[in-house]
């Protein structure tokens, strides 16, 4: 076989969202020069996605850095290409460590159109915190009490609240019902259906970075933006969707040279590869796991695709000609008053969708988006409101607010929804550490193909993507690093130990 120096090896990246486009510029630093990008969309960026409402720019994708920090490659980036405000590169910024959970000032809003005050729900929040807290204790300790989070933290509810709540009577059921909005809250934090399905011995292996959550003034993709200038301008292939991967399968290119692993898309173009690196969402290959490998990945990767969890979190945006919140709030919690039974899903999707949107953040500051708010809906309500008309939504939100605030000529000006389960190649949100899993799923899902100990040529099929990170899945950071390791995985591969560039091939 005529042999090819390392730098010479065709390396090709499935999907061009952080990940993709963060190996590639590792890939490059490394003194690899074919290396391509295999895009399915006609855009970058994946699930960092930056629209507009009216005049406003707002995030239909991934809308914070969580943990703007030293340790938070994202924040570093962001930082060097001076995407930032003053105030979210502060030293007190990166100080400040909320532990996943920013502090913003609530305005609650019942179901009966009244406001609760501070000293009803704070005792609220701050027991629901508690609780959460205890539930990620048990990743370290052990001994998980019961299979996930949901029924972790009903059962302490049931047991804990007659003695935390004693001293208000009077608002015991109003209280309950805060209860099941954190719970919906949580959904959307972790982008599940219920929190019935985190696993909760799992649960703690996500990490939080200190700083204070921050949003980009000119919108996230402005980071992607910056990224793909510094990458050659021909070295990401668009609107090519991806229709198999196969490995393990010898073809023989012009010259004569033979290359383990054939990428075949949709339109039938096909590209020989001596490595491909996977940043697909885990939505997708869940989808299309039987399909998109050949031969089918080993079993405990197959089992660890199924089990692992991966769910829809939607946005609803809308715009007001005057604020029905104070000028202080950042955060509207509505509280359903007839919810005093624990849980966090519907019992009729199609009917009752709308009591899963949990509430609305403020986009802020006020100056540069107006009086605009962020509805949250998590789960298979979430995935039923994508089927609905832009119309439909608008009419049950509008309705919606109008029983919450008693106001009944209330009317948003502007609507703008994400849709992420019917996005084709995202398949949903983010990933989470489902019921039964573990982080050696995380792990198997990371592990190249083939196996380590088997004869064929290694490091065919490389994953990266936020689902393959241990301890920042779901999030933009850990997709960037998992993106930068399998870079690092290739190039280590062809540096022996002496340092030297050589090829292993």
């Amino acid at each position: 076989m005529a042999l090819r120096s390392a730098r010479d090896s065709q390396i090709f990246i499935i999907g061009c969202g952080i990940s993709g486009i963060g190996a590639a510029q590792k890939l490059l630093h490394h003194g690899f020069h074919n290396v391509h990008i295999i895009e399915a969309t006609a855009r970058s960026g994946g699930r960092i996605r930056t629209g507009r409402l009216g005049d406003n720019i707002i995030e239909i994708g991934a809308n914070w850095i969580h943990g703007p920090s030293k340790e938070n490659p994202v924040f570093r980036l962001a930082c060097d290409y001076q995407l930032l405000d003053k105030e979210s590169m502060s030293e007190e910024n990166q100080a400040i460590d909320v532990g996943g959970h920013p502090l913003f000032v609530p305005n609650w809003f019942t179901s009966s159109g009244r406001k609760l005050g501070l000293e009803t729900m704070g005792p609220v929040v701050e027991f629901f915190m508690k609780l959460l807290e205890r539930s990620q204790q048990f990743h370290d300790s052990g001994g998980e009490p019961l299979p996930s989070v949901g029924e972790f933290v009903k059962a302490e509810v049931e047991r804990l609240a007659p003695e935390e709540w004693k001293e208000d009577q009077t608002n015991i059921a109003v209280k309950a019902a805060m209860i099941n909005t954190l719970l919906k809250l949580e959904c959307c934090v972790s982008g599940t259906h219920t929190m019935d399905d985190v696993g909760l011995g799992a649960f703690g292996m996500y990490k939080t970075l200190p700083g204070l959550d921050c949003t980009f003034p000119g919108g996230y993709e402005g980071l992607i933006d910056h990224m793909m200038k510094e990458l050659p301008k021909d070295l990401v292939l668009y609107n090519k969707p991806v229709k198999c991967i196969h490995w393990n399968y010898t073809k023989n290119g012009p010259s004569g040279t033979s290359f383990p692993v054939t990428i075949e898309c949709v339109n039938g173009e096909t590209f020989a590869a001596d490595h491909v690196i996977v940043t697909v969402p885990l939505g997708y290959l869940k989808k299309h796991q039987s399909t998109f490998l050949s031969p089918p990945p080993p079993l405990h990767k197959l089992h660890s695709i199924q089990r692992m969890g991966f769910g829809t979190n939607n946005k609803i945006f809308l715009e007001f000609e005057q604020p029905f919140w104070d000028e202080d709030c950042e955060l509207i919690y509505l509280v359903w008053e007839d919810e005093t039974h624990l849980a966090d899903v519907v019992s009729d999707v199609k009917m009752s969708w709308i009591r899963k949107l949990v509430g609305f953040t403020v986009l802020k500051p006020t100056e540069r988006y107006g009086h605009v708010l962020c509805g949250w809906i998590a789960g298979r309500e979430s995935e039923h409101m994508e089927t609905l008309s832009e119309h439909e939504v608008l009419h049950s939100v509008t309705q919606l607010l109008r029983i919450f605030t008693g106001n009944p000529t209330l009317t948003p000006r502007k609507l703008l929804r994400s849709q992420w389960f019917h996005e084709p190649y995202s398949c949903g949100s983010y990933t989470y550490v489902a019921k039964g899993c573990s982080g050696y799923d995380i792990d198997n899902l990371a592990e190249p193909l083939p196996l380590k100990g088997s004869n064929s040529k290694s490091l065919q099929v490389l994953f990266a993507g936020e689902a393959t990170h241990r301890s920042f899945f779901s999030t933009v950071h850990g997709a960037l690093l998992s993106g930068w390791r399998e870079a690092e995985r290739l190039a280590s591969h062809y540096t022996p130990a002496s340092g030297s560039f050589s090829s292993k091939l």
